[in-house]
């Protein structure tokens, strides 16, 4: 199977890439999709499906992720991108300048559209939020920590196991090959 991917963000296309990497083949499409807004990123990531659906009529993922930060209540969530754009790490490291608890989490939303619909996987990894450590990965991967390591520390195959990313394709991965077991496929519709 090859499974299109549109993004804009060539670092995500690689990361899925390398998630599937022996298992099917991954083809990147750079179409710009709007930027939606809601509270929940699995509503933008089905937004931005129906979207490159219409314009590409053929079987894709697409996703959204948020960054939420306990003490801030869940900011950024989904409003991730854009703070990140504007703030960088270093203006979310200040707004958390005296705060003890550091806890966050990341939470990503696929949405995998065909012609019948879209559906939607999502993956959370949780972590703290720590001093930027690390060369490797993009965003906020060097401030934030899962089991003693950031992001940015983790070497791309193993990041690509087990990051929210990771878990949200996996959850698309069982549903895949549960269909597959039961003599559908996802490039269709049929029997479904």
């Amino acid at each position: 199977m090859r499974l299109a991917v549109v993004t804009s963000n060539a670092n995500k296309a690689r990361e899925v890439a390398a998630y599937f990497a022996g298992v099917l083949e991954v083809e990147h499409v750079p179409l710009e999709c709007p930027e939606y807004r809601h509270d929940d990123v699995g509503e933008i990531a089905r937004a931005k499906a129906e979207f490159a659906y219409q314009t590409l009529s053929r079987p894709l993922i697409v996703d959204d992720t948020g960054l939420f930060v306990d003490a801030l209540r869940g900011f950024p969530g989904p409003y991730a991108a854009y703070v990140h754009d504007t703030i960088g790490n270093a203006g979310v490291l200040k707004l958390m300048e005296g705060v003890e608890d550091r806890s966050a989490h990341f939470e990503t939303a696929i949405a995998f559209a065909r012609e019948d619909g879209i559906r939607i996987f999502r993956g959370i990894l949780p972590g703290t939020l720590v001093a930027p450590r690390g060369e490797g990965g993009f965003g906020y991967d060097p401030i934030f920590e899962h089991a003693g390591r950031t992001l940015a520390e983790i070497p791309l195959a193993e990041k690509s196991r087990i990051s929210h990313r990771a878990r949200a394709l996996e959850a698309f991965r069982a549903w895949v090959e549960r269909a597959a077991k039961e003599g559908r496929t996802v490039n269709s519709s049929k029997n479904e």
